[in-house]
């Protein structure tokens, strides 16, 4: 009888199928088996300690490295990144600000400059570094860490706190206040 579209007596490894238990396990593969009681491993006990994690990112460098191509899609993810920070601090100041004027121009602004910022920095600060080998590993992190930080965090509130400030001073809104809390 043929199953699953193969013939009777035919050889199931050709055709990529193997049943359950006709493969020969290798004597070096162990499965832990865990007791009810026993903890369960965790990540420090995997071997992904510091040296692993450490020679892990050294190759992932030496690719960037021999790649050549601008690396596109982790300067894209950065500025995508820094454009929605924009656009939530944008929407937290103009809330607590109580701003209603100009909102299609503050939210331009703060997607479109912090984007533009990021990807511009990334370029010049950490890609073209990489690529002419003039950075280490540790300056690469620490350089693409800060860039996240300073164009995806710092300047997108800056902007949106000096534009929205600006806004509720020019159109005379009050401030919405934090509650306050009364002592018993």
């Amino acid at each position: 009888m043929a199953a699953l579209g193969r013939e009777a007596g035919g050889d199931v490894r050709v055709a990529g199928v193997v049943p359950v238990g006709a493969a020969e396990v290798p004597k070096d593969i162990k499965i832990p088996t865990y007791t009810h009681g026993q903890s369960r491993p965790s990540l420090g006990d995997a071997k992904l300690r510091k040296p692993v994690v450490i020679e892990i990112i050294e190759k992932k460098i030496e690719c960037l490295r021999k790649e050549k191509t601008l690396n596109i899609y982790g300067t894209l993810t950065f500025g995508t990144t820094a454009a929605f920070s924009g656009m939530l601090t944008n929407f937290i100041f103009r809330h607590r600000f109580k701003v209603t004027h100009d909102v299609l121009k503050t939210y331009a602004s703060l997607t479109a400059l912090p984007f533009l910022s990021t990807i511009v920095s990334y370029k010049l600060l950490v890609t073209d570094a990489l690529y002419s080998g003039n950075i280490s590993q540790e300056e690469c992190v620490l350089r693409s860490s800060l860039v996240g930080i300073a164009c995806g965090v710092l300047h997108p509130t800056a902007l949106a706190f000096s534009k929205n400030g600006r806004l509720a001073f020019k159109y005379q809104t009050k401030i919405q206040s934090l509650p306050s809390r009364k002592l018993i």
